[in-house]
């Protein structure tokens, strides 16, 4: 993991996340690029500069590149290469595209609650990075002064499409030596008989090697809530989650599944598109 994508919008929860990037960055040796997404108002059918002029877009660039100079300041960053960027475009495009350029290999996106992240990265605009981006996302939800991945909860339905994504997150746990939780959520819309959700979690298994890991099958009214409710049984650090992006895939991947536990649960949350 060489390289860690932080998208600001200089809130308190975009700093939550830009600690735990430090913090994983520091324990791999990665880089960070630091994002702020820069959207003029009164944009017309100019596509950059909208109905703002050059003298005026000029002076929106400088105060964020002096924002951002104050936030690669802080402590936490000290021994850390950080690179800055500021681009005028829309979020999730820019997102997309900064991703691609630079080769990320993890975003880490600050998230308030239910409410999701706030100013430029609100609401749906954080669904679509968490449903589109092909690069894990790991959604961080408060300040965490020590963040560790010691107990990691893999909610899935153990297909063959969840192969790919389970094996961004054994690269992504290999960092931290993680206890990976498989679970399998039987809801009265889903339900399976324990031996048959058994075998599937047991044959997805051995087509990997790991040994640091339990299977369980949790029972609960709907995906959603089983996920939380058996992450907070286990006191998890993480809840990894698939996300089969528009086209949505199954009952289990449907999409409002990982952007509500995006918004819903209070653990941090990695996603991981199919």
């Amino acid at each position: 993991m060489k390289r860690i994508l932080v998208p600001t919008d200089f809130s308190e929860h975009a700093e939550d996340a830009l600690k735990v990037a430090a913090q994983i960055a520091k324990k791999n040796n990665s880089e960070i690029i630091i994002l702020h997404m820069l959207e003029l108002p009164h944009q017309t059918n100019d596509a950059i500069l909208g109905g703002i002029s050059i003298p005026e877009s000029m002076l929106f660039m400088k105060k964020a590149n002096e924002m951002l100079d104050k936030v690669s300041e802080k402590p936490y960053l000290d021994g850390i290469e950080v690179t800055e960027i500021v681009k005028m475009d829309k979020p999730i495009h820019g997102i997309t595209q900064i991703s691609k350029e630079h080769n990320i290999d993890l975003i880490v996106m600050g998230s308030h609650g239910s409410s999701g992240v706030e100013e430029l990265l609100i609401g749906s605009n954080t669904e679509k990075v968490v449903r589109n981006s092909e690069i894990p996302v790991l959604v961080i939800k408060n300040d965490i002064a020590n963040f560790t991945a010691a107990n990691v909860v893999f909610a899935s339905d153990f297909s063959e499409e969840a192969k790919k994504p389970f094996e961004k997150l054994l690269n992504f746990t290999k960092l931290f030596d993680s206890k990976i939780h498989l679970v399998n959520i039987c809801t009265p819309n889903s339900f399976k008989p324990t031996h048959v959700a058994e075998e599937a979690i047991n044959e997805f298994v051995d087509q990997f090697n790991i040994s640091n890991y339990t299977t369980q099958t949790y029972n609960d009214t709907n995906i959603e809530k089983g996920i939380i409710n058996f992450a907070n049984r286990i006191n998890a650090d993480i809840i990894g989650m698939c996300t089969h992006g528009r086209t949505g895939f199954a009952h289990f991947f449907n999409g409002s599944i990982s952007e509500g536990l995006v918004n819903h649960a209070v653990r941090p949350v990695i996603t991981l598109k199919i």
